[in-house]
């Protein structure tokens, strides 16, 4: 079993920019679909972004397009969220996780997630 640790989260202004890290270890995801999720309070946990194996093939929600930007670095077993622009309303914990498929990740079908990391947008 894998494990995910994210770190970045903070607190920013509307309009600021972060960048999240999701650190793997004790297993190597290259062979993964990584993605990203978020959880608003009293809200259910959402599909931020995903990226493939490969790093070739990118999916984002419609909700964050154009703003954030999902990569990684193979080498490093890191994947990367860059947020630009960023709202009020994309305040939430910020999930890592990683499964084989990206139809089951897509849908948060995964046994391998990260602890999570707060992103706290003031206006």
């Amino acid at each position: 079993q894998g494990q995910l640790v994210e770190s970045g989260g903070g607190l920013v202004q509307a309009g600021g920019s972060l960048r999240l890290s999701c650190a793997a270890s004790g297993r190597t995801f290259s062979a993964y679909v990584m993605g990203w999720f978020r959880q608003a309070p009293g809200k259910e946990r959402e599909f931020v972004a995903a990226i493939s194996w490969s790093g070739g093939n990118t999916y984002y929600a419609d909700s964050i397009k154009g703003r954030f930007t999902i990569s990684r670095d193979t080498a490093k077993n890191t994947v990367y969220l860059q947020m630009d622009s960023l709202k009020p309303e994309d305040t939430a914990v910020y999930y890592c996780a990683g499964e084989r498929l990206l139809s089951r990740l897509r849908i948060g079908l995964s046994d391998n997630w990260g602890q999570g990391t707060q992103v706290t947008v003031s206006s």
